[in-house]
């Protein structure tokens, strides 16, 4: 099929909802408006590229026509230079259609949960965890996202074995979804008096937010246990058993909030991280159906996968996916991650790209 009737196709379905939007009957059912609405954003910019197309190319065709047809030489002249200029926008923005056609991860406008946990390298991973919590913070802060913790296990040199946090804003997981797998760092450690390069390796998850509706939990599946909180210090801590622990029976996941003061709305933000984790597991099942040449080449953001080297003696980062190093080392670690997270996403769309049929 041709671009331009696939894009034929999209606008006839773009107004379509245009027109169910308008219909009282489909604005009393909330959750079919919602969904027609969503649809109808995505649409948007694809069609507004469409008739931006549509609009050079039909002046681009009058151009050509007054050029072969007018008995004026100057018009001739005019009509060929503005023929020439416009039929010159075609490509570009037929190229820039092809990309807006490309199927869309339908979990790019979601929240995020992450999870950042210690791997090899004991102390010095968990220092490496807290470098990387830092860093994700300040570019969350930058991108306007908000982000609030879930749960945190810090050790006493201020290092994280583990930390929970979601990050709240639209298109959070659009700009996070690549950084998922495992970060290599290669450093002086601060707890090494002999001065040797030590490697250590973190794990990164990040997973989309699951909604109530999207997966619902059946709450005699759930073995709900209260504890006290834990931490390095603080008044509230070790004082009020606020923490929750959730087990899920049918498929064994364990997760634990103990950041709220208030025991239920740790257990609200527990069930929130349990529901995103039974949302990976669904989502890992049906990306499993899909024929690898569909798949992603930047990552399969398994954590397992080595994805990203911080070396600190050569100030440089490397992305092992893509190839790119990159040597703004402090300004990197205190958040300045766009430039990565672009090529990242760049990478990302010429592979699929390549592997797409439009």
């Amino acid at each position: 099929m041709a671009i331009t009737d696939k894009l034929a196709q999209v606008e006839a379905r773009y107004l379509e909802i245009e027109s169910a939007l308008a219909d009282p009957s489909v604005a009393s059912d909330r959750q079919n408006y919602a969904k027609l609405s969503k649809e109808y954003k995505n649409l948007t910019p694809v069609i507004e590229k469409f008739r931006e197309y549509t609009s050079v190319k039909s002046s681009c065709d009058e151009a050509e026509e007054l050029m072969k047809s007018s008995a004026d030489a100057e018009l001739r002249e005019l009509a060929q230079a503005e023929f020439y200029e416009l039929r010159d926008q075609l490509p570009e923005l037929l190229k820039e259609l092809t990309v807006l056609l490309l199927p869309r991860d339908e979990n790019d406008d979601k929240n995020v949960i992450v999870e950042i946990r210690a791997g090899a390298g004991g102390e010095e991973a968990a220092l490496f965890a807290a470098v990387l919590y830092r860093m994700y913070s300040m570019y969350s802060e930058s991108a306007r996202f908000k982000v609030s913790l879930l749960n945190v296990n810090e050790t006493e040199l201020g290092g994280f074995r583990e930390i929970t946090f979601m990050i709240e804003g639209n298109g959070a997981y659009s700009r996070f979804k690549f950084e998922s797998g495992v970060h290599r760092v290669q450093r002086v450690p601060e707890t090494e008096s002999q001065g040797r390069i030590h490697t250590s390796t973190v794990t990164v998850a990040v997973l989309p937010e699951a909604e109530e509706v999207e997966v619902e939990i059946n709450p005699a599946d759930i073995i709900l246990e209260s504890c006290k909180s834990s931490g390095a210090g603080g008044q509230h801590i070790n004082k009020t058993e606020s923490a929750v622990r959730l087990t899920h029976k049918p498929t064994g996941i364990v997760v634990e909030c103990q950041q709220e003061r208030s025991q239920l709305q740790n257990r609200e933000k527990a069930l929130q991280m349990l529901r995103t984790k039974l949302y990976e597991i669904k989502q890992n099942e049906q990306n499993d159906k899909i024929a690898s040449t569909r798949k992603s080449q930047i990552g399969s953001g398994d954590r397992s996968e080595k994805i990203r080297t911080y070396n600190y003696p050569q100030s440089r980062i490397t992305d092992h996916r893509i190839g790119l190093s990159v040597y703004n080392f402090d300004a990197f670690l205190s958040g300045d991650i766009d430039a990565m997270i672009n090529a990242l996403i760049s990478a990302d769309t010429a592979e699929r790209l390549k592997s797409e049929t439009i």
